[in-house]
């Protein structure tokens, strides 16, 4: 699925559906989906295709992006260990887009905050601020 000029998804969750019926062994058809539902709100049926999506197999960039994403709607259900660990797996593959890896560091503290775990969010934002690519 492509993501048009204001954010969405092409397609709902229910044309992708069909796909995913059709050949349920694609990891990018759960991933096009979880983005679909995550896109409309629908939090907790974008973690279960995430999930289901990663269990598959995606290519490294799309398991990147699908952590991430995942990680975001795990926050957004108050699933703040999970969204944690989801950070944390973009950190241990190490993206080279230093951008990526600079959010997922800040995203983490954000996160590891919320749990009151202020030391740990404060060494996150240090190595944050170390690979912060230079603008």
């Amino acid at each position: 699925m492509l993501k048009d000029a204001l954010g969405g998804y092409r397609g709902t969750a229910e044309e992708i559906t069909k796909g995913i019926d059709r050949h349920p062994e694609h990891a990018e058809g759960w991933y096009d989906r979880a983005n679909a539902k995550s896109s409309t709100g629908d939090f907790t049926g974008a973690v279960a295709d995430y999930t289901m999506a990663l269990k598959l197999g995606l290519r490294f960039r799309e398991a990147v992006m699908a952590y991430g994403n995942r990680a975001i709607a795990r926050a957004e259900l108050g699933e703040i260990d999970g969204a944690i660990e989801d950070c944390s797996a973009i950190i241990e593959r190490r993206p080279n887009n230093k951008r990526l890896l600079c959010t997922a560091f800040m995203q983490r503290a954000l996160l590891k905050e919320k749990k009151g775990d202020s030391e740990g969010a404060a060494g996150d934002r240090k190595i944050a601020a170390l690979v912060s690519p230079r603008t």
